[in-house]
């Protein structure tokens, strides 16, 4: 009989490949289990593209079955070269810390952490990854990876054309004696994945039957991609955050909001939980009635991400700029300091509108920034200093800007 997870999993579409459906099944229906999921720390947040994995993970440990959430601390000093035409740029201590503590934030947005049995933990690899020599990791593991099997893994086919280095070569390594270690030292049999990472999570269940005997699975899911069809990510420039520090819940909410139509249903069953009977009957809806399901699941996904608080007051932002109405203290505000008149371009990347002065440019000349509902038609022109400001970029970007 199929697994009660197994079921809510393969119904909401979160599953993409499984190393083995039918023992895993087993093992599920056999008592609870600990999986795990790894992010390296590239980033101070989670983005959307992250979360197919998480909510996967989240519902897991609501059938009672126990998360360990792996940050790369070493893993993330190599760089992953999945999916990537070049290296990851090495980053420095103090960024690291500085980012791992970030994705802790972000993880404990979506599961519960604690003593419990059914509680999620944080690892970092770097914890036991430290303790080797270049020799000793060599010695206790050079021999269970062959270089044709790493060759034949998609991440590194990829690569070879353009420069793949040593030290990304090694990533699969060390991603497998990490499913090694936690598989040893928590007992845990499964990790989740995204698609992109099913070679080197393959190498980490090899391994284990190497070196224990046993059998370990690995269960992964599709990618989020966005509306041109590339997977949403830093890298790709598209990255929607999970930190309020990073992307304000607004932002976050309108996000959801503005999904297509054609993705409705889909986004609900992933990054909700709403039953998938209330989900059938909102994606049947059609015309402007579908804008109601729309405003349901960013306010369901706002809602695990930021809590109910944020995601109403989100809604009441959307109100007052869109419907008006609403409550436009809600809106996302930033604050500036005005002694004069200033460029438009300098004006722009100041509030944080824009990341540099050929981005601001490029959106003006394209008609795609508005001050107070005026279209702003030269970026030589210059802005006086008034109390406050809406600024729009796009159709659905707005921001309130304060002067001190």
């Amino acid at each position: 009989m199929q697994n009660d997870l197994l079921h809510e999993l393969e119904s909401r579409g979160f599953i993409n490949q499984c190393s083995n459906m039918d023992a895993l099944n087993d093992a599920l229906n056999n008592g609870k289990i600990t999986a795990y999921l790894g992010s390296d720390p590239t980033a101070d947040s989670l983005h959307v593209g992250h979360l197919v994995p998480v909510m996967m993970m989240r519902w897991l440990q609501k059938y009672g079955h126990r998360p360990l959430m792996l940050v790369g601390g070493a893993t993330g000093r190599i760089g992953d070269p999945s999916g990537r035409d070049t290296g990851r740029p090495m980053m420095t201590e103090e960024v690291l810390a500085h980012n791992i503590a970030g994705l802790k934030k972000s993880y404990s947005k979506f599961l519960k952490f604690g003593d419990g049995k059914s509680d999620a933990v944080i690892v970092d690899n770097y914890d036991w990854m430290k303790n080797y020599s270049h020799l000793d990791f060599l010695a206790q593991f050079g021999t269970d990876f062959t270089v044709p099997r790493m060759l034949s893994m998609e991440s590194v086919k990829r690569r070879l054309d353009n420069g793949m280095t040593f030290l990304e070569f090694n990533y699969m390594t060390f991603q497998a004696v990490d499913f090694l270690t936690l598989y040893k030292k928590y007992g845990c049999v499964l990790q989740l994945c995204g698609a992109d990472q099913w070679g080197n999570a393959v190498m980490g269940i090899e391994l284990i039957r190497k070196k224990e005997g046993k059998e370990a699975f690995v269960l992964s899911t599709a990618l989020i991609t966005d509306a041109a069809g590339n997977k949403i990510g830093k890298s790709a420039g598209n990255a929607v955050w999970v930190n309020e520090d990073k992307l304000s819940p607004y932002e976050y909410w309108q996000y959801f909001r503005n999904t297509p139509d054609e993705l409705v249903e889909k986004f609900l069953k992933i990054f909700t939980e709403i039953p998938l009977d209330e989900i059938e009957k909102l994606a049947k809806l059609q015309g402007a009635e579908l804008n109601e399901a729309k405003k349901i699941l960013a306010h369901a996904a706002t809602t695990i991400a930021h809590g109910e608080d944020a995601a109403i007051a989100a809604e009441n932002a959307a109100a007052a700029l869109f419907g008006g109405g609403g409550n436009m203290e809600n809106v996302p505000t930033v604050e500036i300091k005005m002694d004069g008149e200033m460029g438009m371009l300098d004006f722009l990347c100041a509030i944080g509108l824009f990341d540099s002065k050929s981005d601001a440019r490029r959106m003006i000349e394209q008609g795609g920034v508005q001050i107070d509902g005026d279209k702003v038609s030269d970026w030589r022109a210059s802005v006086n200093p008034k109390n406050e400001f809406m600024v729009q970029r796009g159709k659905k970007n707005h921001l309130k800007v304060v002067v001190k």
